[in-house]
């Protein structure tokens, strides 16, 4: 049953059209995942749906006493109350029954004979059971601490909580309301692997309807069984989850390309005869085909969705060994806090030995506030470790990416940025910027009117530039659309350098790593593999009676991502002659039929020279037809039988099957 629905929606500002025509219907129990670019109206959309903003045009419908619980990507959590007090207050009516079986149960105990006041207390405390009475405060504490709220945070007030506490703290409250409709944007923003994972499990349980924007591609794996993707003003609804919704859009985006081309092939066929026998013998008829063309429904023709292009490739070969130490201690030398000089060196971390070699590439894991952040600034050599030492190998050069971007500067423009920093033309500073989306006057834009997706995109572009052969990356997808997160992400696996980077993009760290290396309780630990190696080990420990399969080597992985970008080319280049002759095949049998015709008028008039060059014409066409229908059957069997072949393959390399 629907609880909302659309019908024509519109949003205009100014002259520019956000959303156009729009159609939806939410039913209950629906978990549906929000997508698109960066700018392209998602919180717009929301924000109609919730009644905060009127569209241009259209219609919205919610079902009548609709409860919508909206998490904005910046809340606001006005309260003087406690962050306990504030969650106990959703579950007011259910405490003033509390209150309501206490008084009677006190009143029993002053009368115990009172058959009256015993069913009564029995009524009340049924309906009070029913309700949840019993269970609400540790439903409270549940949702607390899978957010990340130990009891000593029971106590903070909400007015001294930070932006990602509040923002948790919302998320907690609307958890435990229960609405309707629970609608999300961007909640996993501030959320660390461990919280990350138990909303997750949460939502996948979540009874009502969910409507969530995320750029968490694994996220939406897990939680959404259907997709939503704005582009262009419009709404396309795919069932499935993320994964499948890549299958669909590409298979899509496929048929409408052949459909536009079969189209613009009959008009162009239909304009040729109208342009011959619009005036002869075959008038009527070229008129008629005319007519039908004028009335032809037209296909748009696809838009390509404009792409990052980004090259990033290391000018100087390192040595084999790119990090070393014998183990270090991260942190500072002094704690934080009022009296900090009393309380000696804070740490975070201590690694043991550790090395990284050539060409791996290490995911750093750990909660907020683990020091993972500051490993790499210690790396850079910009904090000291407060024991032990790190040593960059022979020839390394380091490149560094940022998640605040501090180094970017805001009074100047993203062109200004880049020519600041490297020693190359305006023209070629422009070309560069082209790649990274920043086309025409956008150049001129100040930093510091980007949006967060904007100034990492100049990040990005600034990091190509230093010809780096070791990336030390924070967070590289923050901000990314889901487009450029996986354009970023094909070109790091095809970096021929080495990488270490700290990421809460559990799909990126899946289709990435060579390693992991996640720090717990102040320890760093070293695993071999990508994030399922790293998950499946962890549940090995827990679970030592049961045995599993201790997976591929790191060699392995690396094998067999080459071999899967190399069946990728293969398929490619299948699909593309394929295509190519398919063009040839409709083109000569294209031909064959003027020729065909052509030979009946010869042979009417009685043209026998010309008869015969078209016979031999007709020949020569027959033949090259029958070969191009050769090789493609042989083409096309060439492509299902691999195809075949990747469906019999057990799943042995989750990553790649994107």
């Amino acid at each position: 049953m629907s609880i909302l629905s659309a019908q024509r929606l519109a949003k205009s500002y100014g002259a520019q059209d956000v959303l156009t025509a729009i159609d939806l219907e939410i039913a209950r129990g629906d978990k549906i995942g929000l997508v698109g670019a960066n700018g392209a109206g998602k919180t717009t959309l929301l924000r109609l749906l919730l009644g905060l903003e009127e569209p241009s045009a259209g219609e919205i419908h919610r079902a009548r006493g609709l409860c919508i619980g909206y998490l904005p990507q910046k809340p606001e959590f006005p309260s003087q109350q406690t962050l306990y007090d504030e969650m106990l207050a959703v579950f007011a009516p259910l405490r003033a029954q509390q209150r309501a079986l206490l008084a009677l149960a006190e009143e029993l105990a002053n009368h115990p004979a009172s058959a009256e006041l015993l069913q009564r207390y029995a009524e009340t405390e049924q309906r009070f059971e029913l309700a949840g009475g019993y269970t609400y405060e540790h439903r409270i504490q549940r949702v607390l601490g899978g957010l990340g709220f130990g009891p000593e945070t029971y106590a903070w007030p909400i007015a001294k909580l930070s932006g990602g506490q509040v923002t948790r703290a919302l998320l907690a409250k609307l958890l435990l309301q229960e609405p309707d409709l629970l609608v999300l944007d961007e909640p996993t923003n501030y959320l660390d692997l461990e919280a990350l994972e138990w909303l997750e499990g949460y939502l996948q349980e979540w009874p009502q309807s969910l409507l969530v924007v995320s750029h968490d591609r694994r996220f939406l794996d897990r939680v959404v069984s259907r997709i939503w993707e704005l582009e262009g003003g419009r709404l396309e609804k795919y069932r499935g989850n993320y994964s499948q919704y890549l299958l669909q859009r590409q298979q899509r985006r496929e048929r409408l390309r052949r459909e536009y081309e079969e189209q613009q092939e009959l008009i162009a066929r239909t304009e040729e005869f109208v342009r011959r026998y619009k005036a002869g013998q075959r008038s009527k008829e070229a008129r008629g085909r005319e007519t039908r063309l004028k009335r032809l429904e037209r296909i748009a023709a696809p838009q390509e969705q404009r792409q990052l292009h980004v090259q990033m490739s290391p000018t100087l070969r390192s040595g084999d060994h790119v990090l070393l130490s014998d183990g270090v201690t991260i942190g500072y030398p002094v704690g934080p806090g009022e009296h900090a000089e009393k309380t000696g060196p804070h740490v975070l971390l201590r690694t043991g030995p550790l090395l990284i070699q050539r060409g791996q590439r290490v995911a750093l894991l750990g909660p907020n506030g683990s020091g993972k952040t500051t490993f790499l600034r210690t790396v850079l050599g910009q904090i000291p470790p407060l024991e032990g030492h790190l040593r960059l190998g022979a020839s390394v050069r380091v490149g560094y990416l940022s998640q605040t971007q501090e180094s970017l500067d805001p009074a100047k423009t993203v062109l200004e940025q880049v020519l600041g920093e490297s020693a190359i033309t305006p023209e070629e500073a422009r070309h560069l910027l082209a790649r990274f989306l920043f086309c025409g006057d956008e150049v001129f834009k100040p930093i510091g009117a980007l949006s967060g997706g904007e100034r990492s995109r100049v990040a990005l572009a600034l990091l190509t530039l230093r010809g780096a052969n070791f990336l030390l990356l924070d967070e590289p997808t923050t901000h990314l659309d889901l487009a450029a997160q996986e354009v970023l992400q094909n070109v790091l696996a095809d970096f021929r350098g080495t990488i270490l980077f700290v990421s809460h993009d559990r799909y990126l760290v899946d289709a990435l790593a060579t390693h992991v290396w996640a720090i717990h309780e102040g320890q760093l630990r070293q695993f071999e593999g990508n994030y399922s190696a790293y998950v499946q080990a962890l549940e090995a420990e827990a679970n030592p009676r049961v045995k599993t399969d201790p997976g591929p080597s790191a060699q392995e992985w690396e094998a067999r991502r080459r071999q899967e970008r190399q069946r990728k080319r293969l398929a490619r280049r299948w699909a593309e002659r394929i295509a190519f002759l398919e063009q040839e095949i409709a083109r000569l049998e294209q031909e064959l039929r003027i020729l065909g015709q052509d030979i009946e008028r010869a042979s009417a008039a009685q043209d026998v020279a010309r008869l015969q060059r078209l016979s031999q014409s007709f020949q020569e066409a027959e033949s090259a037809l029958a070969e191009r229908m050769a090789e493609w059957e042989e083409q096309m069997s060439l492509a299902q039988g691999e195809a075949l072949a990747e469906a019999l393959t057990p799943d042995e390399c989750p990553q790649d099957a994107q």
